[in-house]
């Protein structure tokens, strides 16, 4: 009879692996089309920060241009971090286009030009991800249905009651990887006008602009009129925000 006690270790060490890989390699969509730009990060505490932005799996980081003298602390501060568990308290991540160099601005057009007309490569590449991206969200349901069945129906699930920590930190790894979440209504307007709704400071405001992408926590918008005089490209949080009309 096998080991049933080493194979749940073998199993474990092997999820927490794949768990780890998939996690190290997820940065939100959003997140990194601004990556290395220029941009200011809104909080829902009306707390401003500029910074040139900075993405990892576990969050995101401004870099200021110099330091910055906090003097009601009395120390330099050189950047501004949030992790990951903190995004909820994000409204707006904004890039204003005049603060873009030239460099960024060519990179910035090129980008515009593929989203209003796709090509056949990123047409593949976009459906290829989305395609992944339902794979994922997919395993991990299996998973989570795989892991109830060997706790009830297998010699190894009175191991596994009792591993319960290690258990979740192997769920909590998988899950983040699957965060792109899909979302038919949106795909169909991806590269296309939009007005998106959002509550800001207990007031409705509306962003028209062109949708770039979509995760779980973000929505991306191209070209808006932001405070009605700037063009700037926003994240918007998904949590305040719903693309509410098609536009013109």
């Amino acid at each position: 009879m096998p080991d049933t006690f080493l194979i749940t270790l073998v199993f474990i060490a092997l999820c927490t692996i794949i768990g780890a890989f998939v996690k190290g390699r997820s940065k939100d969509r959003c997140l990194v089309d601004f990556k290395n730009s220029p941009v200011t990060l809104e909080l829902k505490d009306g707390k401003s920060i500029w910074g040139r932005l900075n993405v990892e799996h576990t969050g995101i980081e401004l870099i200021y241009d110099s330091d910055y003298l906090d003097e009601k602390e009395g120390h330099y501060e050189k950047s501004y971090i949030l992790y990951k568990n903190e995004f909820d308290n994000i409204e707006l991540i904004v890039r204003h286009q005049d603060k873009l160099n030239q460099k960024e601005k060519t990179n910035r057009e090129k980008i515009l030009k593929q989203c209003y007309k796709p090509n056949a490569i990123y047409r593949v590449k976009r459906k290829l991800k989305n395609f992944f991206s339902v794979v994922r969200d997919a395993l991990v349901e299996v998973f989570n249905l795989f892991m109830g069945r060997i706790r009830t129906a297998t010699p190894a699930g009175a191991v596994l009651s009792g591993q319960d920590k290690y258990v979740s930190q192997i769920q909590n790894q998988l899950i983040p990887g699957a965060g792109t979440a899909f979302e038919p209504m949106l795909e169909k307007y991806i590269g296309k006008k939009v007005v998106i709704k959002m509550m800001r400071k207990e007031k409705s405001i509306e962003y028209p602009g062109i949708l770039k992408d979509y995760t779980t926590d973000f929505i991306e918008i191209l070209d808006v009129e932001y405070n009605g005089k700037q063009l700037a490209d926003i994240i918007a949080s998904r949590n305040l925000a719903l693309v509410r009309h098609l536009g013109k």
